[in-house]
């Protein structure tokens, strides 16, 4: 059962989501939901760019600060969150509005997946704690060897963490993870009202490169300091993330600060251009384009003009 009641608000990073969404929210009553696999984390506020309070202009924010570095919180546990948030939000007689990146997140509400079997928390870390000490190859490897039908063999992976899933999800229930994603999904069907932020790709890149050194002014390198000393490395699930790896590098003496620097900047970049290309792809035909170089209040008005209008308001 689809179930309308939402806006979303995506674009890739730098484009300006969070200021545009709370305008939105200041407009329309509402409260905004993060949608952002980083954000989630604990003590990692500067490098996932965070907003701070003063920056949210007392408008209630969800999906911040919920694990620790070293806990995996996937799509699948985001939904769950979300649709709570999302009830309660309307309860409260106000919007939604899902303001991020992380294009699997937000699928996880429109397209839901398929429901494996739940794992205690003792049995997913004794699988992490094997997996974590192998390399990518032979995480690919494996998956492949488990999975025959998932396209490990051809590249289409998806990277080591998702490598890891696959084989976890194997050991654990005895069947492949392209098994369970054949299986009829379950679950609440969100259809938001999309809107998609475009700006040229030289102004993005250049926000990208700004925002960086703005965190490396905001003391970035401070923070993931802080987290190495509590004993968070490269290999926690949040700890991976743009800005954070790169630093960690350079606390264990394999770069320079300027290297590291550049290399976030480069980073980033590719990273946007990953999302620009799930948005190309994965958006629903009606997604609204908006121009993201205009002043965030004329973007947010007119997000909140086509909600009026739809609404009957």
């Amino acid at each position: 059962m689809a179930e309308p009641g939402a806006i979303a608000i995506l674009g890739p990073t730098a484009s300006g989501k969070t200021a545009i969404a709370v305008e939105v929210a200041k407009r329309l009553d509402g409260e905004v939901i993060s949608v952002d696999s980083r954000q989630v984390y604990r003590g990692m506020d500067i490098g996932t760019a965070k907003p701070s309070a003063a920056e949210r202009q007392g408008v209630p924010h969800h999906g911040f600060d919920l694990v620790d570095p070293d806990e995996r919180y996937s799509a699948g546990r985001f939904a769950r969150d979300a649709w709570r948030w999302i009830d309660a939000i309307h309860a409260r007689g106000r919007v939604p509005i899902l303001a991020g990146g992380t294009g699997f997140f937000l699928r996880a509400l429109t397209h839901p997946m398929f429901d494996e079997p739940d794992a205690s928390a003792a049995e997913r870390e004794a699988i992490k704690r094997v997996l974590e000490r192998f390399p990518p190859e032979q995480l690919f490897h494996w998956a492949a060897a488990l999975d025959p039908a998932g396209g490990w063999d051809q590249g289409r992976g998806g990277g080591r963490q998702r490598a890891a899933r696959a084989v976890e999800i194997a050991l654990r229930t005895g069947r492949p993870l392209s098994w369970w994603q054949r299986q009829e999904p379950r679950g609440r069907v969100l259809r938001p009202l999309t809107f998609v932020l475009e700006l040229p790709r030289d102004v993005l890149y250049e926000r990208i490169n700004r925002r960086v050194d703005a965190m490396m002014e905001a003391g970035l390198l401070e923070e993931v300091t802080r987290l190495r000393e509590r004993g968070y490395t490269s290999a926690a699930p949040g700890m991976n993330a743009t800005g954070y790896i790169e630093l960690l590098r350079h606390l264990d003496g394999d770069v320079d600060l300027e290297t590291a620097v550049e290399q976030i900047r480069a980073a980033t970049r590719r990273y946007a251009r990953r999302q620009l290309t799930w948005l190309r792809h994965q958006l629903p035909p009606d997604a609204r384009r908006l121009d993201a170089t205009a002043p965030p209040d004329r973007v947010a008005e007119a997000i909140a003009a086509v909600w009026r209008e739809r609404e009957g308001k």
